[in-house]
């Protein structure tokens, strides 16, 4: 599902950790580096884990908010390293 502003929508609502964080990571492998994850979430734990898994994968957590009980996290996917190329020339 796609949101209006080209963010991939995830609603997560009503699941327990660590299911949000593993559907987002599911979903992050699959999107092109630098495109953004809107995850919705009702778990309070979410807060942290999401934090966490943004440090330890490399992912960027860009925008946190909340609305009731509702936890609107927006995620950008970390783009590939620059990789050094492998001929050199002497």
């Amino acid at each position: 599902m796609t949101t209006p502003s080209s963010e991939t929508l995830l609603d997560v609502r009503g699941l327990s950790c660590p299911l949000p964080v593993l559907k987002a990571h599911r979903l992050l492998r699959d999107m092109s580096p630098g495109a953004k994850l809107r995850v919705l979430a009702t778990d309070r734990a979410s807060v942290a884990d999401f934090q966490s898994f943004c440090r330890e994968t490399g992912h960027a957590l860009i925008a946190f908010g909340e609305e009731g009980p509702v936890l609107s996290f927006v995620i950008r996917r970390k783009t590939p390293p620059e990789t050094a190329s492998s001929s050199s020339s002497l």
